[in-house]
């Protein structure tokens, strides 16, 4: 695929490990795609495997690992709020090419996790933690909790993590009070 090409030819690190990881997905059958600015393999146009840079890692992230055996215990959750996805994450192309059979035995699981149907339970928007501050900023304002409650469940999410991923409690106050425009507007946390 064109873009992937472009893609490959433009990254500055990992080039040689995402060449390979490439020819393992294509190897498994999947089909090419570019998505979310990364090379994205599919089947029957579910997406399966997404190959990604990082700094200090480069990595194949299954959008369905959490329903992976992980017999190898290589899958890695990248923060605690990623309830589907996971990673198998390399540093060297010597790394890729020890585990290149057990890549595709991941693969493969993969791949029959969606023949198979399976959906990954995601946690409803009440199951995430509210942070107090929040909570406190509902009792001083009322309109603001009625506001944050007629926003969407994912956008409600989206606040919810963007508050708590603040460690401290001053942070968690001032991203909640300069907030309180874009909620009462009904809009995400990401959105203008």
């Amino acid at each position: 695929m064109e873009k992937v090409e472009k893609y490959i030819e433009k990254i500055k690190s990992w080039k040689e490990e995402t060449k390979l990881l490439r020819e393992i997905c294509l190897d498994c059958g999947l089909d090419e795609d570019f998505k979310w600015m990364h090379p994205c393999y599919t089947f029957q146009g579910n997406n399966i495997v997404l190959i990604h840079g990082f700094k200090e890692y480069c990595a194949l992230l299954f959008h369905k690992g959490v329903l992976l055996k992980d017999t190898n215990e290589i899958l890695i959750q990248q923060t605690e709020n990623v309830q589907s996805a996971r990673q198998i994450r390399f540093t060297t192309l010597q790394e890729i090419i020890k585990l290149k059979s057990v890549i595709k035995t991941y693969i493969f699981e993969a791949i029959e996790v969606e023949k198979a149907g399976l959906e990954v339970k995601m946690k409803k928007t009440s199951e995430f933690k509210m942070p107090d501050e929040l909570k406190q900023a509902f009792e001083k304002n009322p309109d603001l909790e009625t506001a944050f409650y007629d926003l969407t469940p994912g956008r409600q999410r989206g606040y919810l993590l963007y508050f708590s991923q603040a460690r401290q409690s001053k942070t968690r106050e001032s991203r909640i009070e300069k907030s309180m425009p874009k909620i009462f507007d009904g809009k995400g946390h990401n959105e203008r």
